[in-house]
């Protein structure tokens, strides 16, 4: 027991040196890094020392520097400075010297308009002398003789008016209208087409009278099965061999035909038989419709239209317009306008096109609110045309103003194919109905005294009073009346308005 402690005790001992011993070296090194540590820090801060002597020796020159070119950058300015000095003194003298002419001007000017108006005093008494001298000589007034003067130069005035203008429309006629003649006749020629006249009926050929009961049905079903599922209405009554398609839809109204015509050649009508040779009937109509869009662009020389717009197209195969159908209509406004084109140097292309679809919007004007001349315009670009055929469509009817050579072509060729001998048809009460509305325009205007539809409402020929209208109203009133009957009236190609004045003079030789 007496050893172990001693051996503890021993251990304890030899810990404690080694304590020491370790502490003991460890501050020699600390003292030997403070060391190498100050020796670096004397060593940088001396380094300091040469760097900062170094800046302000080189910021002291860049000093000297900058005043220096500051220095001199303040003399040229100061020179510039004295120079502009220099020339505003200079402008200032020559000013002072202008304004001293001026007033010399001025008071010489001072003293010639005195004299001026001494010599004018002087020259109103000679003419107030003058004047009363040539009254007591005349017998008249100067107010009096100032009438009779004013008179006979308004008169001369007049006269000279009347004459000029007389000449002037004499010598537009002579050269315009026989060019446009020329222009439009020879295109007239150059083109021949067919007069089609359909209504708003079809009649369907049946082979007997037996087959009106077979259509009707037992209580009327398959007359109705077929007018819901064509949208049209039979005419059944006591025309022998016939039976009548009524309808507004000229498109509904050949399905039904087309739907009719095969039931009766077939014999077996009935509900589902109708449904189904209605359905293909609307499918033989569409085909047709499409191919007759796509005739009418080769016929009419315009390829490369869009697919759904020939369909549209198409589908004016089956209207009419005063018994003219406006297909074959279109395509020969499109050969007119490019005609008259090829004469004026106007561009083709956009006339083809724009004539064509002129009336593309009466193919949806019953589907479409609007205009068809809007209508159309709003298909066509849809369907990305040119922005001049788009115009030359809106403005065919003048709905907006034609602001372009092609525009005008199009109204042109639209009249033309409308209003040629033939082309259209009216039944007699519409065409008494115009004759009697177009003169009465005329005559609702003051000094007209009789007026007279011709040419079957082609021309009105107005006989005005000769003491109310002289020949410059004359020609005023027919403008009017015309502009009048544009507003007013709707008819196709143009009328005519004639005005005539007629003074006769009667003795009686006893």
């Amino acid at each position: 027991m007496p050893e172990a402690i001693a051996i503890v005790v021993i251990g304890i001992a030899a810990l404690a040196v080694g304590a020491l011993v370790g502490y003991n070296t460890r501050l020699r090194i600390n003292r030997g890094q403070i060391g190498a540590a100050e020796r670096n820090a004397t060593r940088i801060l001396a380094e300091a020392q040469t760097t900062q002597k170094e800046i302000l020796l080189e910021a002291k020159e860049e000093a000297i520097r900058t005043r220096a070119q500051a220095e001199s950058e303040l003399r040229d300015r100061r020179s510039e400075i004295q120079r502009l000095e220099q020339r505003l003194t200079q402008k200032e003298e020559s000013l002072d010297r202008k304004i001293e002419a001026l007033e010399r001007r001025e008071a010489a000017l001072s003293t010639h308009e005195g004299e001026l108006e001494s010599t004018r005093q002087d020259l109103q008494e000679l003419q107030r002398q003058q004047r009363a001298e040539i009254e007591r000589v005349s017998g008249l007034s100067s107010q009096e003789a100032r009438d009779i003067l004013l008179a006979e130069i308004e008169k001369e005035a007049r006269e000279d008016a009347n004459r000029r203008v007389r000449e002037v429309e004499a010598e537009v006629k002579e050269e315009g209208e026989q060019r446009a003649r020329d222009i439009l006749v020879s295109s007239m020629h150059r083109l021949t087409t067919d007069v089609v006249s359909e209504s708003t009926v079809s009649v369907v050929p049946i082979p007997s009278d037996d087959m009106k009961g077979r259509i009707i049905g037992r209580e009327g079903r398959n007359i109705r099965a077929l007018e819901a599922a064509t949208g049209v209405d039979l005419i059944i009554d006591d025309t022998p061999d016939a039976v009548t398609v009524s309808a507004f839809d000229p498109v509904r109204r050949e399905v039904a035909r087309v739907a009719l015509t095969r039931l009766v050649n077939d014999g077996r009508i009935h509900p589902g038989r109708i449904e189904e040779v209605v359905l293909k009937a609307q499918q033989e109509v569409e085909a047709d419709i499409k191919l007759a869009g796509e005739q009418a662009a080769i016929d009419a020389g315009c390829p490369g239209l869009h697919p759904e717009l020939l369909k549209i197209l198409g589908r004016l195969r089956y209207r009419t317009s005063y018994g003219q159908n406006q297909l074959k209509h279109a395509v020969e406004c499109a050969h007119i306008a490019a005609m008259v084109a090829e004469e004026i140097g106007a561009d083709v292309r956009i006339c083809r096109r724009a004539a064509l679809l002129h009336d593309i919007g009466k193919a949806l004007d019953h589907d479409i609110e609007g205009t068809h001349a809007q209508i159309g315009a709003d298909v066509a670009r849809r369907f990305g045309l040119n922005q001049a055929v788009i115009h030359a469509i809106a403005a065919h009817h003048e709905e907006e103003d034609p602001r372009t050579v092609e525009a005008v072509l199009v109204q042109i060729a639209d009249s033309i194919s409308g209003g040629r001998p033939g082309a259209r048809r009216e039944t007699l009460d519409r065409y008494i109905k115009r004759m009697e509305t177009l003169e009465n325009v005329a005559r609702e205007f003051k000094g007209v005294e009789k007026a007279f539809a011709i040419q079957a409402g082609r021309e009105i020929r107005i006989i005005v009073k000769p003491e109310e209208i002289d020949d410059l109203e004359s020609m005023r009133l027919a403008r009017e009346i015309s502009h009048k009957i544009e507003e007013s009236l709707e008819y196709p190609g143009q009328i005519k308005v004639t005005v005539v004045r007629e003074t006769r003079a009667v003795e009686y030789a006893r």
